[in-house]
C-alpha cells in the first residue's frame, strides 16, 4: 500500500507481514471470459439489449419486477447529464434514439468524460513551486477530450498514454498525449541529505506510478508488493519490482511539439536566456552602483534573443524520456546527485521489505507474472524503458481484466454503482461482482466492436434497465442498495456538472473548448468546470467543500458528503448571488411555467405556482425579490439531484 509521507511505516509493515503464507486464490478478474448464453427470462416483453437479459434474470430469481419506465422528461435530463454534464435543452427530450445519437456527438460529451478520466489520471493544471513549470498541462486535458469525442479505441486509448513516443505513426504534436506519466506526482528531494534519504523518496515516487498504472488500467493494487508478496493476490514482489523498473527508467521531461530542426535554436536560445536570468539574480544579490545600467542591458539582451528566434515561445508537452535514474553521491561527497542516463534504461533489484538500503537480487523488467503472453511466460521489457510492450501487455495479455475494469467505470458512472463497486481493486480485497456473467458478455462484446467506448455508452443507454424509473418503493425496500438493478438511483451531480448546470440556466456558461485553466472562483469565469484550475499543494476552496478530489491521487469515485459549508455557499456565495442577480431580472418578465421550464424541463405545479405568486405579491416590480426567489430555485434539490 502506499505510505509516501511516512515511508518508514512501509518497512516496519513489510517487516511484521513478510511471512510467505503460500499461494494465493486466483481472483475471479484474473481467469479468461466466461462466455455465457443469454438467460431465459419470464417476461420476455421487457427486455430491450442483451443487458437487460441478465439483470431481469436476476430480478425473477430473487422474486422482484422492474421498476417502470421513467418518463420522457425524467430520461431527458439523465441522458443529458450522464454523457455531457449539461442539463437538456427542451428540443432534445422528445426523440430518445436522436437525443442519444446528438449527444454521443456532441464536443461536450468529451468534456464531460475527460473529468472522469482525469480523476484517475491525478491530473493537475498547477503543480508545487519547487517543481519545473505545468503551464502547458492543459494539452494533455485538452488530448484526452478530443480521443473522447472522436471515439478513440480504448486500447490505442492506453498505448497512446504510456509510450506515443514509441509509435512510428505519431509525431511530435502527438507527445501530449503521455500526460498521464508527464504529470505524474513528483516529490520534494533535498539533495542536502544523503543518498540514503533520497533513495527512500525516489522509491515512493516509483511506488506511486506503479500504483495508478495498476489501479486505473487492471483495478489491481500492484503496489502493495512493494514490501512483501502480495497477501491477497497472486502479485508478487517480484511483479512489483519488475514494473517499478519501468519507472526508474524514465524521466518527467517537458519535450518539444516541433522537429528537432526546429527545436535545437529555440534550445539553445532558452538556455542563454536561462543563464542571463541567473546571472541577474545574482547581480541583485551583490547590489553594485552600476546595478540598473547592467540589469537593462540583461533585459535588453534577453528579449532580443527571444524575439529574434522563431517559435521561442513554442508549448511544450509535459511527457517522459526514456533515462535510468540512479539516486548517487553528489560530486562534492556532501549531499545527493540524480544521475538521469539519459536513454539507458535500468532493473531494479528487489528492495527487502521495501528498503532501497536494503536490496537483492536485480528483477528483470516484465508484466505480472499472472498474465503471461502466448509464449507462456510473462512478456519481457526489452525495448528502452519497456513502457511500449508495458502498453501492449495491458491490452493483449491482461485484455480480459483491462476490458473488465473499463466497462465497469462506465457503467458505475452511468448507474451510480458498479457490477464492482470497488473500481480500482478487483483484486481479493475488493467487492465480487454482483452479475458475473453479465459483466463478462459486456467486456467481451466491448473488445469485440473495438473496444469502442461510445458503443458500449449505447449498448448501456438502450437498456430497460437504464431507462428505469427511480420510483419504486417495494423494491427500495428489499434490496435498499440496489444490487439487483430494479430501479434507477437518484443520485447527486458532481460539483462540475452543479456549477455548470446552474451558468446554463442563467445563460452565461461560455462553451469555448480548451486552453489554460483559470482560477475557478475568478468571478470573470464562466467556463465549463472542467477548465477550473487544480493545483496539487493548494486546492481552491470551492472545489474542496464540493468534494472535488485531490488531483495528486488516484480517485476511482467521488466522495458525497452533505456539510453546513455546502448550504452555507448556496445561500451566501458570491457565485450563488451573482448568478441570481443575473436569473432573476429575467424570471421577473417571465411567467411561472417559463422559468421552470428553463430550469427544470417541466411545468411547475399548482402548489408551485401559487408560492411563488405568493412571495412576490406586492413586489412583482422589486428586482431583490426576484433575485432572492432565483437563488431559492438554483439552491434547490432538483437543480443538484437527478432521477
Amino acid at each position: 500500500m502506499i505510505l509516501h509521507a511516512l515511508p518508514f511505516l512501509a518497512f516496519a509493515v513489510g517487516t511484521l507481514v513478510a511471512k510467505d503464507d503460500g499461494p494465493k486464490p486466483v481472483p475471479w478478474s484474473f481467469r479468461p471470459l466466461q462466455r455465457t448464453a443469454v438467460p431465459v427470462v419470464k417476461n420476455t416483453n421487457w427486455p430491450i439489449t442483451r443487458i437487460d437479459h441478465y439483470i431481469l434474470a436476476k430480478m425473477e430469481a430473487a422474486g422482484v419486477q422492474p421498476a417502470e419506465r421513467a418518463d420522457d422528461r425524467t430520461l431527458g435530463r439523465r441522458l443529458a447529464f450522464d454523457l455531457t454534464g449539461l442539463p437538456p435543452e427542451k428540443s432534445q427530450i422528445s426523440d430518445f434514439k436522436s437525443q442519444l445519437a446528438s449527444l454521443l456527438a456532441s464536443p461536450h460529451y468529451g468534456e464531460r468524460w475527460a473529468r472522469h478520466w482525469l480523476d484517475l489520471a491525478r491530473y493537475t493544471d498547477i503543480t508545487p513551486d519547487w517543481l519545473d513549470s505545468t503551464k502547458y498541462a492543459y494539452l494533455y486535458r485538452d488530448w484526452i477530450v478530443q480521443a473522447l469525442n472522436e471515439d478513440m479505441p480504448y486500447d490505442r486509448f492506453i498505448i497512446r498514454q504510456l509510450a506515443t513516443d514509441y509509435l512510428p505513426e505519431c509525431g511530435p504534436p502527438d507527445l501530449v498525449s503521455m500526460g498521464f506519466l508527464g504529470l505524474s506526482p513528483s516529490y520534494f528531494k533535498e539533495l542536502q541529505l544523503p543518498p540514503e534519504i533520497i533513495k527512500t523518496t525516489v522509491a515512493d515516487e516509483w511506488e506511486e506510478h506503479v500504483d495508478a498504472i495498476g489501479r486505473t488500467f487492471l483495478g489491481l493494487t500492484v503496489a502493495c508488493a512493494r514490501c512483501h508478496d502480495h497477501k491477497s493476490d497472486p502479485i508478487t514482489a517480484q511483479d512489483y519490482y519488475a514494473l517499478a523498473g519501468v519507472f526508474a527508467s524514465v524521466k518527467m521531461s517537458e519535450r518539444p511539439m516541433m522537429s528537432e530542426a526546429v527545436w535545437k535554436p529555440v534550445e539553445k536560445a532558452r538556455a542563454e536566456v536561462a543563464a542571463l536570468q541567473k546571472q541577474l539574480a545574482e547581480l541583485k544579490k551583490k547590489k553594485p552602483k552600476d546595478l540598473a545600467e547592467q540589469a537593462k542591458a540583461m533585459e535588453t539582451k534577453m528579449t532580443s534573443i527571444q524575439t529574434s528566434t522563431p517559435h521561442y515561445n513554442m508549448p511544450m508537452a509535459n511527457a517522459v524520456v526514456d533515462a535510468a535514474l540512479h539516486v548517487v553521491e553528489a560530486d562534492n561527497k556532501k549531499g545527493t546527485k540524480l544521475d538521469f542516463r539519459i536513454g539507458a534504461a535500468r532493473d531494479l533489484e528487489l528492495m527487502k521489505r521495501g528498503n532501497p538500503n536494503d536490496i537483492g537480487d536485480s528483477v528483470p523488467r516484465r508484466f505480472l507474472s499472472a498474465f503471461p503472453s502466448k509464449s507462456g511466460k510473462p512478456r519481457q521489457f526489452n525495448t528502452g524503458s519497456g513502457r511500449l510492450e508495458l502498453a501492449h501487455a495491458i491490452v493483449e495479455d491482461a485484455a480480459p481484466l483491462t476490458a473488465r475494469v473499463i466497462v465497469n467505470r462506465i457503467w458505475k458512472h452511468h448507474f451510480g454503482r458498479g457490477l464492482v463497486d470497488t473500481p480500482s481493486e478487483f483484486g481479493n480485497l475488493g467487492e465480487a461482482p454482483t452479475h458475473p456473467e453479465l459483466l463478462d458478455d459486456l467486456a467481451g462484446r466491448f473488445i469485440e466492436n473495438g473496444w469502442s467506448l461510445k458503443w458500449l455508452h449505447r449498448e448501456i443507454l438502450n437498456s430497460a434497465t437504464w431507462q428505469q424509473s427511480s420510483v419504486s418503493p417495494g423494491n427500495e425496500q428489499r434490496d435498499p442498495e440496489n444490487k439487483l438493478y430494479a430501479r434507477m438511483t437518484r443520485r447527486r451531480l458532481d460539483w462540475e456538472s452543479w456549477r455548470d448546470a446552474i451558468l446554463t440556466v442563467t445563460s452565461e456558461l461560455d462553451l469555448r473548448s480548451g486552453g489554460p485553466a483559470a482560477s475557478i472562483s475568478d468571478a470573470k469565469n464562466l467556463r465549463r468546470s472542467l477548465y477550473g484550475a487544480s493545483d496539487r499543494q493548494d486546492m481552491d476552496p470551492m472545489l474542496r467543500i464540493h468534494d472535488v478530489p485531490d488531483p495528486g491521487a488516484h480517485n476511482p469515485w467521488r466522495t458525497e458528503t452533505i456539510t453546513p459549508l455546502q448550504g452555507l455557499f448556496a445561500l451566501n456565495s458570491p457565485f450563488i448571488q451573482a448568478r441570481a442577480d443575473v436569473l432573476g431580472p429575467w424570471a421577473m418578465s417571465q411567467s411561472v411555467d417559463e422559468i421552470y421550464t428553463r430550469l427544470f424541463q417541466r411545468k411547475p405545479s399548482a402548489h408551485e405556482t401559487a408560492v411563488t405568486r405568493a412571495f412576490v405579491a406586492g413586489r412583482e416590480k422589486d428586482a431583490d425579490v426576484w433575485s432572492q426567489y432565483a437563488q431559492a430555485l438554483l439552491a434547490s434539490n432538483e437543480m443538484l439531484f437527478v432521477d
